[in-house]
């Protein structure tokens, strides 16, 4: 949520923000919400006149008391109670007018940053680097699923029986694989100085609203019925939430956090043929990185975070490349975000494994996110990104490391989380 007092001096960049995100249809919301803040700062000033006159009356009221005017202070005193009342209607009209100004402010994008490219969606989304080099082998690499199926490590059919589609069961070695990796990504991102957190799997409404935007919580968020309670769609929900109407020195910052959660998303919408088995489902686990730091530091720590993940793909000899996504492709409380895709030898393609972004103070207005400086409080800025989240990533695990006698290289880095082996063997 940008500031109301940049979008009243700043109308037309932040209607020309809207056009680049292909959002005209939000247009008219400028001048609608311009409309309703000068109207709600009247109506404030209008209170404070009064306040300040009821004060001076009831001044007067006391000194013609003293004096024996009893007549003359009960008419005063009579201003006084119309005044009250007029009061309370400018109060009333005041909360009216407050929370029509916050519904409108929270579905305006964010400014986006300028080195951002403009596109319509992540079909324009352009390419910044890549590490690692690509390699097809000479044999034919299987489905994802059959890949496991070979190590008796998934079971799909048994998850549609008692959950529905996007579940699954993960078995032996390839359950053993998925939980070392996410051990594995853990102890790196501790190695690199973040403090590790098991946070809530649940927040409330109050937070979800304050970390991300009216679209993605109706696509993404599952809800406890009967309760102010949410699924976690990620661990950087309920991480950010942490912070909610706090002021942090600082001296303390940034906080660098690393937190693991079981993930839960509706992940509405059809999908294509890629996208089946264990790629988009409604379960999984993730490793994040979160960091909440001073403006002036967040450009470096979003480049910091993505790099972390990259040179976690690396040390598991998986080739990655970074992109860069598109104005169209970022959601509204986002002003840069880089994908890291993962290299498919079947695919002959790569596929997103994580996502960094910088929400700058989009996130900490909402939920109060305050640190306490030399000239006073001022708010955060907060960043995020995917440390591994498989069971999609074991997608590029098992493939970059197939060999063509079925079996699974397992890189130096976790052969110690896999009880030593540095391979594992197919069963079938």
């Amino acid at each position: 949520m940008i500031d109301i007092k940049f979008l009243r001096e700043n109308p037309d960049v932040v209607k020309e923000n809207i056009k680049k995100k292909f959002q005209d249809k939000k247009l008219p919301l400028v001048d609608e919400v311009i409309e309703l803040d000068e109207e709600r700062r009247a109506s404030m000033a209008k209170a404070d006149e009064l306040r300040a006159n009821r004060n001076k009356l009831s001044k007067e009221i006391g000194a013609l008391m003293a004096q024996g005017k009893k007549d003359e202070a009960m008419a005063i005193r009579e201003k006084v109670t119309a005044q009250a009342k007029e009061l309370e209607e400018l109060a009333a009209k005041e909360k009216e007018l407050n929370e029509k100004v916050t519904s409108i402010m929270m579905v305006i994008p964010n400014i986006i940053e300028d080195s951002v490219p403009i596109g319509k969606d992540d079909s324009e989304n352009v390419e910044v680097e890549r590490f690692g080099e690509p390699v097809v082998p000479d044999f034919e690499i299987p489905y994802h699923t059959d890949i496991m199926e070979s190590f008796d490590g998934i079971d799909l059919e048994a998850a549609g029986r008692v959950a529905g589609n996007g579940f699954y069961y993960l078995m032996g070695d390839i359950a053993r694989l998925h939980s070392a990796v996410i051990s594995y990504a853990r102890d790196f991102m501790i190695d690199r100085g973040f403090t590790y957190v098991v946070p809530p799997f649940m927040i409330r409404s109050n937070v979800v609203t304050g970390v991300m935007s009216f679209e993605e919580m109706d696509a993404m968020m599952y809800k406890i019925e009967g309760e102010d309670l949410y699924l976690i769609g990620t661990s950087e929900h309920s991480m950010i939430g942490k912070f909610i109407d706090t002021i942090t020195p600082e001296e303390k910052l940034p906080l660098t956090l690393t937190s693991y959660s079981p993930c839960f998303r509706k992940e509405k919408g059809a999908h294509g043929i890629e996208e089946r088995g264990v790629y988009r489902i409604h379960q999984f686990e993730k490793q994040e990185m979160v960091v909440v730091c001073k403006p002036e530091e967040s450009k470096m720590w979003f480049d910091k975070l993505w790099k972390n993940t990259v040179d976690l793909f690396r040390s598991l000899d998986i080739p990655v490349r970074t992109l860069e996504c598109c104005s169209g492709d970022l959601a509204d409380l986002k002003v840069k975000s880089v994908d890291v895709e993962a290299w498919s030898p079947r695919q002959k393609k790569y596929f997103e494994v994580g996502s960094c972004s910088n929400l700058t103070d989009a996130q900490a207005r909402r939920l109060k996110i305050r640190i306490k400086g030399e000239k006073g409080n001022y708010l955060a800025h907060t960043l995020n990104n995917t440390v591994v989240a498989p069971p999609r990533m074991l997608i590029a695990f098992l493939e970059n490391n197939l060999q063509a006698d079925g079996s699974v290289l397992i890189p130096e880095a976790l052969r110690m989380y896999m009880g030593g082996k540095d391979r594992i063997i197919p069963k079938k």
